[in-house]
């Protein structure tokens, strides 16, 4: 294969590989593997409103998937959010505690799993890009599922306000 021949095979296969980790639904979730076969949750869609984000107003957060086994007390999730290149936040949350938050409880039993969500956005929220990671596993270390997220908040203009 012809160098050129081989530049123009391989840009156009990155679109379709970057649309293979895109989370179905309106979000800006991807998600951090290809091979997600053996994931404990197949996520199946999500959905926010509004999208993207904005700050002071309400997120509306609606989730489908499937729980292929039961998750249990001790099942964590290890979460990374960075401001630009910034890490703001790196630690590992009880994911039994923050479903309780959700009004799932816990274990969380196997089978098909609905969840909607309204969130209270901070007013004040520093403009910029922010970059998400949530990598989710069970008591006994198998994945739950992997998701990452860029989100851009712009400095507020003169004219974004109503007068």
């Amino acid at each position: 294969m012809k160098p050129l021949s081989a530049i123009v095979w391989l840009a156009a296969c990155l679109p379709a590989a970057a649309d293979s980790l895109k989370v179905p639904g309106d979000s800006p979730l991807e998600f951090c593997n290809a091979n997600r076969d053996h994931d404990v949750v197949q996520i199946e869609r999500v959905d926010i409103s509004p999208n993207p984000p904005q700050p002071g107003k309400p997120l509306l957060v609606s989730f489908k998937g499937t729980v292929s086994k039961t998750i249990t007390r001790g099942a964590y999730a290890k979460l990374v959010v960075k401001y630009g290149l910034i890490r703001l936040l790196a630690t590992t949350l009880d994911l039994c505690e923050h479903a309780e938050r959700v009004d799932l409880g816990c274990p969380v039993e196997a089978g098909t799993l609905v969840v909607t969500k309204s969130i209270d956005m901070p007013s004040a929220i520093p403009p910029g890009t922010y970059n998400v990671l949530a990598d989710a596993y069970t008591d006994d270390d198998e994945a739950i599922s992997c998701v990452k997220a860029t989100v851009n908040f712009p400095r507020p203009g003169l004219f974004d306000e109503e007068l």
